[in-house]
Parts: structure tokens; sequence; C-alpha cells
């Protein structure tokens, strides 16, 4: 981009955001051009700092070596000069070696090959020693200089082979989108040190930029790397590999294909002004690319199948409740209609008591047609997080007595036991929803128990807990079904010839652990019946005298 291109017209106009493009680009390149010219220097720096060891080590080699009490023979002398080759082999590569050779022919020939301190060679065998040794030090360089590039790419190999490994079990064990992000864009960039960036399509068929922190956001129409994004999915719908790149920006995409269809691309972009992949690379690029689509379409699948999973449930519950209601409000209803039926039809023909006998049972039909329609919408309300606690307090002896007296028809003969501690707890929460879930437990224990049967109602205090009690000697619940009595709609197999919608035990739960608190269901008192146990916090009540003084 030039700054001429920022101007437009007669150059009345500035383009301010091609301008602010020109200097950032200008910034970057400048920067990096910074980094390559330290990196340069530091090469440099170290290249000399390996010649100046070798000239040292060499020299003082020399100096041990002329030592008089050592009496060096000239050839003994020759072969100890070979191990500055082999350490600058091994440490500096193959021209420092080379350099240590050259060095070591002649602090050889200067110092120990008559006449010494000369270069002259008055034997001419000393030559050809001169050339063996050159020979056997150079080749042992480059021996040496192969053995170490060998292990720095076994080294390397393996590094590869370890985060590939991990990147392959990371994507193949992911089971959402973020999660893949994550593992494929943290595992290129300690592989390879370059960002990714994916565009899947949404089902608008609109792209979406998902960066390989797991945040995703609309792809920006200026974004430079959309046109290439959208350019490698084209290919490979046309061909059966594509990849494209653009030489205004530096970045190598890739199509995500798996399963005969495009789930995206996925652009790779290097901080470094000369960090294009090379072949190699590309090839694990390519490979990673295809894991990343096979998870992305393992992912959609995924997604598909709890999809169709939760519509079967709604369908299968939706159904369930279609059923349940109809069943529960057609009873009620039959009673209701039959006995005013016979109060208007009747004329002078009932008794009084008879005629009692039918307005009280248009009642309880009436109060369970309440009871359902108040299940019905306190499970919406909870679901969508309508209810609103207003709390107050209220003693637990009030709150069970309420409901009992709700009951009072339903009992029948059922005879009931209270066990009361003294003094009575005070609950501090909403006094309406806590007798309604008092109502849906005990109305639980009178539907699923006989005739003449006891119930128990406990109240018991813990250290910071008030646990409410309800035992009744029904039938029971099977070991199989105690964790799914809570469950909307469910309805235990042994229960299946009996009435009921399996909405109050879940709405009672859901009252409760909007209390703060929990609920459970086990054996009732003597291994037979039912126990459903509601555990609430227990708050201390502080009251404030005329005084101002606290009253606990």
């Amino acid at each position: 981009m030039h700054l001429s291109a920022c101007i437009k017209g007669t150059g009345d106009e500035l383009d301010f955001a091609g301008l602010w493009r020109l200097l950032s680009y200008n910034r970057y390149t400048i920067q990096v051009e910074r980094g390559q010219n330290r990196m340069q220097t530091s090469a440099a720096n170290r290249r000399w700092r390996i010649y100046a060891a070798t000239t040292l080590g060499i020299a003082g080699l020399t100096v041990v070596l002329m030592l008089p009490v050592l009496r060096m023979e000239p050839v003994n002398a020759a072969l100890l000069f070979l191990f500055p080759v082999l350490l600058c082999a091994v440490y500096g590569g193959r021209a420092p070696a080379v350099f240590a050779a050259i060095a070591g022919v002649l602090a050889f020939d200067f110092f120990f090959v008559p006449p010494v301190l000369s270069f002259t060679v008055a034997d001419l065998r000393y030559l050809i020693s001169f050339v063996v040794y050159l020979a056997v030090a150079l080749m042992t360089a480059g021996l040496a200089d192969r053995l170490k590039q060998q292990v720095k790419q076994a080294r390397q190999q393996e590094r590869l082979t370890a985060i590939l490994y991990g990147m392959s079990r990371s994507m193949s064990d992911v089971t959402d989108l973020p999660a893949l992000l994550r593992a494929f864009g943290g595992g290129i960039r300690e592989m390879s040190g370059l960002e990714t960036v994916f565009y899947l399509p949404t089902a608008g068929g609109e792209l979406q930029r998902h960066d390989e922190s797991g945040r995703s956001r609309a792809a920006d129409p200026e974004d430079p790397n959309l046109p290439v994004a959208k350019r490698a999915m084209l290919i490979s719908e046309v061909a059966d590999r594509g990849i494209s790149q653009s030489m205004d920006n530096p970045v190598y995409c890739l199509p995500l294909l798996a399963e005969d269809s495009v789930h995206g691309a996925v652009s790779f972009r290097s901080r470094e002004q000369d960090g294009w992949p090379d072949s190699e690379e590309r090839l694990r690029l390519a490979a990673l690319s295809d894991l990343a689509a096979g998870a992305l379409a393992r992912i959609k699948r995924g997604e598909e199948a709890r999809l169709a999973q939760v519509t079967a449930e709604s369908e299968r519950m939706r159904a369930t409740l279609l059923d349940s209601v109809s069943h529960e409000l057609r009873t009620p209803l039959a009673e209701i209609i039959g006995s005013s039926s016979g109060l208007l039809e009747s004329g002078n023909l009932f008794t009084d008591n008879e005629k009692r006998e039918l307005l009280e049972s248009i009642r309880n039909g009436a109060q369970r047609m309440n009871r359902l329609v108040g299940n019905l919408l306190g499970m919406v309300r909870l679901e969508g997080g309508m209810l609103k606690l207003r709390r107050d307090w209220v003693g637990a002896d009030e709150l069970i007595g309420a409901a009992l007296r709700q009951l009072r028809e339903a009992r029948g003969s059922r005879r009931t036991v209270m066990l009361m501690p003294e003094p009575v707890p005070l609950l501090r929460g909403d006094p309406v929803l806590l007798e309604q879930m008092m109502v849906n437990i005990i109305s639980n224990a009178i539907k699923y128990s006989p005739e003449q049967s006891v119930l128990e109602l406990e109240v018991r205090t813990t250290d910071n807990r008030v646990l409410l009690i309800v035992r009744d000697e029904g039938i029971g619940i099977p070991s199989e079904d105690v964790s799914k009595v809570f469950d909307k709609f469910y309805r235990s197999g042994n229960a299946a010839h009996l009435t009921g919608t399996g909405l109050g035990l879940a709405i009672s739960k859901g009252i409760a652990e909007l209390h703060g608190g929990a609920i459970t269901a086990g054996v009732g008192a003597g291994g037979k019946g039912t126990a459903i146990t509601v555990e609430l916090p227990l708050e201390q009540l502080e009251l404030v005298d005329q005084g101002g003084e606290q009253i606990e």
C-alpha cells in the first residue's frame, strides 16, 4: 500500500482508514525488521565467539603440549589436535570444525615439525602427514556434524510426534467446538508457531470467525483473510483438495473437508515475515486439518443427536403430560358434574346429609383440580425462573398444620402422627411455596398408602439445618427408581395402576432447592413404605427490643 493510494479524487479527500492501515503495516514491518536484525546480530556474535574460543583452545593445547615435562612426540601431538576439531563439530558445526582443523595443522607445523617455529618443512614426509591429518580431521568433523544434525532431527521429530499424538488424542476426545479450537490452535502454535483462525458457516450460510481461544464472532467483511477462506472452501468443492494463499496477505488457508462435505476453512498465519510453511509442514497442517474436520463432523453429529434426543424427550413429555392431565382432570370433572347434576335434577329426593355429601364431593373435586392446575403452573414458573421468594418467618408446626388442613378429606381413615421438637423451629422462606411443597409430599404419601395406615410427620433439627420428614406405610419405591422419583412426569413401575401426573415431587424438589435446601427419598419406618426428607437451612431469628438491644 502506498501513500498515494490513500488520497482520493483531486487530493481534497483523505482515506483515514487506509492511512491508518498503512501506518500499522509500516509499524509492523519495522518491528519485524528490527527483530530480524537483532537475531542476525546475535547469530553473528555467537559465531565469532565460537571462532575465538576455538583459537584460544588450540593455543592453550599447544602451550600444554610444548611443556618440557611432557616431551610430546610429533605423532602424538597430531592426534591430540583432533580433539578441538571434534568439539567444534559437535558444538559449533562444520565451519568451526574446518577452521579448527586448519588451525591445528598450522600449529602442529609451526611448533612441532622440524624446523620448529617455522612453517618450513624439512622432511617431505610431514607433508603427507599434514594431508592425512587434515583429511581425517575434516572427515571426523563431517561425521560429527552429521551425527549432531541427526540427533537434532531425531529430537525435533520426537517433539513433533509427541505434539501430533497429543493433538490427535485431544481432538478425538473433544465434544464441543471451543475445546476443539483450543486443542487445535494450541497444538499448531506449539508445533509451528502459527496463529490459527477457523471460518465456519452458520445455519444461515454466513461465515463466523472462531479464534484459537474459543471466542467467536461474525466474520468482518473487511477481514483480509475472509476472501482467502472462501476461496479455499470453493476450491475444495470443485477439486479434491484446495490450498489458497494471498500475496498481499501472508496467510495459508486450508478447507475443512470431511464426509464428502465442506465444514469450513482454517487459516494459518505467522508473525514472522518469512514464516511461510514449507512443503513438509504443509503436509502436517493438511493432515491435522483433516483431523479437525473429522472432529467438527463428529461434533455436529453429536449436536444433531442431542437435538433429536431433546425433541424426542419433549414429545414424550408432551404426550405424558397430555395423557396424565386429561386423566387427572377427567376424574374430578366427572365427580363435579355428576354431583352437581344430581343436586339440580333430584328436586327434594335427597336428604340433607346426602346433599351435604354431594357438595363435599364437588368441593373435593374442585380442590383436586386446583392442586393439579397449581402444580402445572408451578412447574412452568420454576422452569422459567419466574418464581420469586417472598421470605417471611413461619413455624414448622404451622406449615405442616396448614398442609394437613388442605388434605383433611383426602386423608380418609389414615392416622397422622406428628413428632415435633421443643422449641419448634422457625423457617425463613416463602410460606405459600413451602406449604405447597408439604401438600405435594403429604398427598403423595396419602395416594400410595392404604386406608387405616399411619402417616408419620417428623421435624428434626441438626446443626444449621431443619429436617421435615414424611413417612408412610405404602407400597414404597423400588431401589432402582429412588434417584428418578423427583424427575418430571416420572412414575414408578409399581405405581402404574394409580393416577398421577408425576409433577408433585418434582415441584417439591424445585421449591426446596430454591430455598437453599435439598430433598431425598428413602425407606419408611420398619423397612416398609417411603420416607421423603426435606432439608432446609435453619436461620437464627434476632429480635430487637425498644431499647435497641438484641434478643436471641
